[in-house]
């Protein structure tokens, strides 16, 4: 594990600091309610030596998520990592006060500078690819930024992640599409995902390219790349040409965004971006916090819900002729759920199998 000194790489915001160079990279950071994690994040992310311009986007959240986000800012609330294997990452704080540009969702768009730290306040919770596109378009103000970093809020960012991302996507000729090297938070020496993920699209089933190996494993960058049918969305890149030419990010099937912004650059045909493997940057990642435990037994009905209906969505949108595949395998979800008792999930999906609201 790369631990680089806290002490050299803290105390300074180093993503933050003028810089004769322009920034390349945009950030863009969604918050759903959950302050301390995205403050572990940020801290872990300004220790980059590389200059950047980071958007925190807030998400409707509820509570004082925004208060305690502009306390962090100014100083007067650090980041409380929560395992201790992974402070070094976070501790001791960078310096304080930022300067925090604060914006309404309905300024988003308007003439201005883009701030090297913005927080947008959404009016409502868009989701997650609502709540990335509001900080894309928001960056994308600045023609200078060619690339962006859309990270998980509870990740925590190796210093060179960032360096190593860019470096991959700059020297990578049409690259559409990047990941990293994502690790379990809290089994650091285990892997999470490698880039992405493989997706059969007749199961509708993501298996994570190294998912549960140590890091120790032995793996050709390429190899991963060219298996990757769709990057992780914890922690996925895009340049600016291809938001251009694919679009933002499909806002209505949750937990399907990355293959379908994966698919629709493939439609492109001769004319697709590359998808790009970035193995010298990592992060670590807090993994089944955004759509609670992953395992199906303990899947709650919303989840499921969202699930089978973003699978038929996607399916109709991209694989018509396997629509009704996935409509049956939904009713087989149906049964096993029934056979364990949880009724409310099977319900959940019967609904979403006819299209009806949760």
């Amino acid at each position: 594990m790369n631990t680089t000194n806290p002490e050299t790489a803290a105390r300074a915001p180093g993503a933050l600091a003028p810089s004769p160079l322009p920034p390349l990279l945009g950030v863009v950071i969604v918050n759903n309610s959950d302050a301390a994690d995205t403050i572990e994040c940020l801290e872990s992310l300004l220790r980059s030596a590389l200059p950047m311009k980071v958007v925190i986007v807030d998400n409707g959240s509820d509570g004082d998520s925004i208060d305690r986000l502009r306390a962090w800012a100014a100083g007067t609330l650090d980041a409380v990592p929560e395992s201790s294997e992974m402070a070094a990452f976070s501790t001791p704080p960078v310096a304080k006060p930022l300067f925090l540009a604060e914006l309404p969702e309905a300024a988003v768009g308007r003439p201005g500078v883009v701030a090297s730290l913005t927080l947008i306040v959404s009016d409502a919770h868009q989701g997650l690819a609502g709540g990335n596109n509001l900080g894309l378009r928001h960056l994308l103000r600045d023609g200078q930024l060619k690339h962006f970093w859309l990270l998980g809020n509870d990740t925590v960012a190796a210093p060179d992640a960032a360096m190593g991302l860019l470096s991959r996507m700059m020297a990578t000729p049409r690259v559409g599409m990047c990941g990293t090297v994502v690790r379990q938070y809290w089994s650091p020496t285990r892997i999470e995902a490698l880039n992405g993920s493989s997706y059969n699209k007749f199961t509708g089933k993501r298996r994570a390219l190294g998912g549960g190996q140590p890091v120790t494993i032995k793996y050709s960058p390429q190899d991963v790349a060219d298996a990757t049918d769709c990057v992780l969305v914890t922690s996925i890149a895009v340049s600016r040409a291809f938001l251009s030419e694919v679009g933002p990010m499909a806002d209505d099937i949750p937990y399907f965004e990355e293959i379908d912004w994966a698919v629709r650059n493939r439609n492109l045909g001769s004319l697709a971006f590359e998808t790009a493997f970035a193995h010298g940057a990592t992060v670590f990642h807090k993994a089944g916090r955004s759509i609670g435990d992953s395992a199906r037994a303990k899947r709650d009905a919303p989840t499921d819900y969202g699930l089978a209906r973003s699978r038929l969505r996607f399916t109709w949108r991209h694989y018509l002729w396997l629509w009704p595949l996935h409509w049956l395998i939904c009713w087989g979800q149906v049964l096993k759920r029934l056979a364990r008792r949880r009724g409310s999930n099977a319900l959940a999906i019967m609904r979403a199998a006819f299209g009806r609201p949760y």
